[in-house]
């Protein structure tokens, strides 16, 4: 059985959500890429798949609605993450109708987008061995 890193990729226009994000679950041993460009964020997926894909909602360009969109079209079995300070439940419910695994409002403490990231990587290795 390989034992691949989760690969994950975190999109917010904030760049200490990537800034705070991106050492302590490298520190857990995930792969991080953190970006606060949704255009750089397009083109890295582009390139390649990631396991999970943290966005927020609110940014300049291309938002974090259009981007998951994008994201679960060309790679269905990636989990999205959405955190967001603009939590309703209407977007709550457009994004889970769109596949999300998980949503999250800011200010969210750390150990809750770890614990989130941990369960959609026990989804993602399960469906993995199937």
């Amino acid at each position: 059985m390989e034992n691949k890193q989760t690969s994950i990729l975190i999109l917010d226009d904030e760049p200490i959500v990537g800034k705070r994000l991106k050492p302590s679950l490298e520190k857990k041993g995930y792969e991080v890429e953190a970006f606060t460009s949704s255009k750089e964020a397009l083109e890295r997926i582009e390139d390649r798949p990631f396991d999970i894909v943290v966005t927020d909602l609110k940014m300049e360009g291309v938002d974090g609605m259009q981007f998951l969109t994008l994201v679960k079209e060309k790679y269905p079995a990636t989990e999205v993450i959405v955190i967001t300070g603009f939590a309703t439940m209407g977007i709550a419910r457009e994004s889970f109708n769109k596949g999300v695994f998980d949503f999250l409002a800011k200010p969210f403490k750390l150990g809750e987008i770890v614990d989130i990231i941990g369960r959609a990587e026990a989804k993602i290795k399960k469906s993995r061995k199937i």
